[in-house]
C-alpha cells in the first residue's frame, strides 16, 4: 500500500462548503479525487451507501474512512488530526 492515504471527496456545484474542504486539502498539498454528485446518479447513491445517514455535501473519505463533512475536516485540522491521518 501507498504511504499517500487516498482521499476522496464528493461534491456538488457551487458547494461553498465544498470549495472550503477542497481548499484545506489543497493548502496542504493533498492529491484527492472528487466525485460531483450534482446531477444526481450513480455516485450520488455510491456516496450514500459508503455513508448511511450523510446526505449533504462534501462527504469526505481518507483511506476509506468517512471523516464527514468541510466542518468535521476543519476541527480535525485544528485537532492536529488530519496531517496524522494523511500521513503528514
Amino acid at each position: 500500500m501507498s504511504d499517500t492515504p487516498k482521499v476522496e471527496v464528493y461534491t456538488k456545484w457551487g458547494c461553498p462548503y465544498c470549495a472550503r474542504a477542497k481548499q484545506l486539502l489543497d493548502s496542504k498539498g493533498v492529491s484527492y479525487e472528487e466525485f460531483d454528485v450534482t446531477m444526481g446518479g450513480p455516485k450520488k447513491a455510491e456516496m450514500l451507501e459508503r455513508a448511511p445517514g450523510h446526505t449533504t455535501v462534501p462527504s469526505i473519505f481518507i483511506d476509506g474512512i468517512h471523516v464527514g463533512g468541510s466542518d468535521d475536516l476543519a476541527a480535525l485540522n485544528a485537532q492536529g488530526k488530519l496531517d496524522m491521518m494523511l500521513g503528514k
